[in-house]
């Protein structure tokens, strides 16, 4: 019963991000690109309604043909909550089809993990928006997720799959995804038989988390790709998102979230976030 009557109160007054109204601030009424959309986070029963604020939207997806958007085709097509964008085929980590700073803000929510080299995504994201501009990142956090059994990935693993221009072929991760994949977890595989033949079939399919982040690595590679971090909040159960900056002049401090005793890394809900 009490279930079924937060549903309902649910459904007129939807659970938000806490501090999502700074996030809609700086957003509203520009123009922007999502990679990997759209997604039910940014709409308006969303935990950042971000879809009713914009001016415009366009969206980029790896293929004409997915599991989440179905099939779709480049042009006009793009739909997010009750308007429509241009839809770009394309993987997210190669958009040499859109102009520099051509947007003024980006979102990605949960597709990072699926992009097999993450640096050179970011960068592309950096690029195609203007100085001053912003990119709404949301991850998945490893420790309330099926990859809670798999090893933090380091950034120095992430700086050695740019530097070896690691391309979505690749198949690095796959055994390590298979032993520690928890399964129980997971309503999209019924046994590690089914989780292997996914897997063996990425490069059409994308489900495969490449790599697997907690909050202080994302901080750290931020910092190291020179964004300014602008806010880090949580939303349950496993969210982390980012609202970063782009900053040309490079002036940008982040030593509040580059240090280790911030509260926003929650060691007692994700205890990786103890790890530096």
């Amino acid at each position: 019963m009490l279930k079924k009557i937060e549903k309902i109160i649910r459904a007129y007054f939807p659970k938000r991000m806490k501090n999502y109204r700074s996030f809609v601030s700086v957003l509203k009424n520009k123009s922007g690109l999502e990679i990997g959309g759209p997604s039910q986070t940014f709409a308006s029963k969303g935990f950042l309604p971000l879809y009713d604020q914009i001016n415009g939207l366009d969206g980029c997806n790896f293929s004409s043909n997915t599991h989440w958007e179905g099939k779709i085709s480049e042009g006009n097509t793009y739909k997010y909550g009750k308007k429509t964008g241009f839809q770009i085929i394309s993987d997210g980590s190669n958009l040499e089809a859109i102009g520099d700073s051509k947007y003024d803000f980006l979102l990605s929510c949960h597709s990072l993990e699926h992009i097999a080299n993450p640096l050179k995504a970011l960068l592309e994201w950096k690029r195609v928006i203007r100085n001053k501009g912003y990119i709404v990142l949301i991850v998945p956090h490893k420790d309330n997720t099926f990859d809670h059994k798999r090893p933090l990935t380091t950034l120095e693993h992430l700086l050695d799959d740019y530097k070896n221009d690691t391309r979505e072929d690749d198949t690095t991760h796959f055994e390590e995804i298979i032993q520690f994949h928890d399964v129980s977890m997971d309503s999209g595989v019924s046994d590690v038989a089914a989780l292997r033949s996914r897997i063996v079939d990425n490069f059409e399919n994308r489900y495969v988390h490449h790599h697997v982040f907690n909050t202080p690595l994302v901080t750290k590679i931020a910092n190291h790709l020179g964004f300014k971090i602008c806010d880090i909040q949580h939303f349950n159960p496993f969210n982390i998102v980012f609202l970063l900056q782009k900053n040309n002049e490079g002036n940008h401090d982040n030593s509040i979230y580059l240090d280790p005793r911030n509260t926003v890394y929650q060691k007692e809900k994700f205890p990786s976030d103890k790890y530096w």
